[in-house]
């Protein structure tokens, strides 16, 4: 049984890292989709083509500071990223300890990046779905803030809203960090990473 399950998870990977996002042209560049836009840019950088792979996500695999690491973007809406975490995780044979997740996060002021290994889901959708089908929340989060809306009857709209022109200004230089976060994390590991970037 071990051995069929090895077999069909393919080659393991070092690092699982996920981008959130909701799918679709109309949901590019709102404060939801910051996370994709990290692994976007991750891609770039690394010569990386995203392409459709059967786990529901945009997926592909890079050589990142010489260890294996698989960039992808779910193609699920928010809510249920953790259908596609869950298949990109059995696909490349990684422990919870070994994703990370770039998301958008409202309890902190826009373009303000921190890093944090496991805990709390902070009543994020997208993180709720992916403890639910990993059965775990130790995963590390790379956060960047997108602020809170005026209530929490606002809180859709907020988070499907484009930034304003000074905050794009903003949140371009930390998505340019957060790329540089996760490489920190590849390399020096999360601890490292959290004293360089928190």
């Amino acid at each position: 049984m071990l051995r069929r399950d090895r077999e069909r998870r393919g080659t393991p990977a070092d690092f699982l890292v996920v981008g959130l996002g909701n799918p679709g042209s109309e949901y590019a560049k709102t404060r939801h989709n910051v996370g994709a836009e990290v692994v976007e840019l991750l891609a770039r950088r690394h010569n990386a083509k995203l392409r459709k792979g059967k786990e529901r996500a945009l997926v592909d695999e890079r050589n990142i500071e010489g260890k294996r690491v698989a960039l992808a973007i779910p193609l699920t809406y928010m809510n249920d990223s953790g259908d596609a975490v869950r298949l990109l995780a059995h696909r490349y044979g990684v422990a919870p300890e070994q994703i990370v997740v770039v998301q958008d996060e409202l309890d902190l002021p826009v373009a303000v990046l921190k890093l944090k290994a496991g805990g709390g889901l902070a009543g994020h959708n997208g993180l709720r779905s992916i403890k639910a089908h990993l059965h775990s929340d130790a995963f590390v989060r790379v956060r960047i803030g997108v602020s809170k809306p005026e209530s929490k009857e606002r809180g859709v709209d907020h988070v499907l809203n484009k930034f304003g022109k000074r905050e794009r200004t903003e949140i371009d230089v930390t998505v340019e960090q957060a790329a540089d976060a996760v490489e920190a994390i590849v390399r020096d590991g999360i601890e490292t990473a959290m004293n360089r970037f928190n």
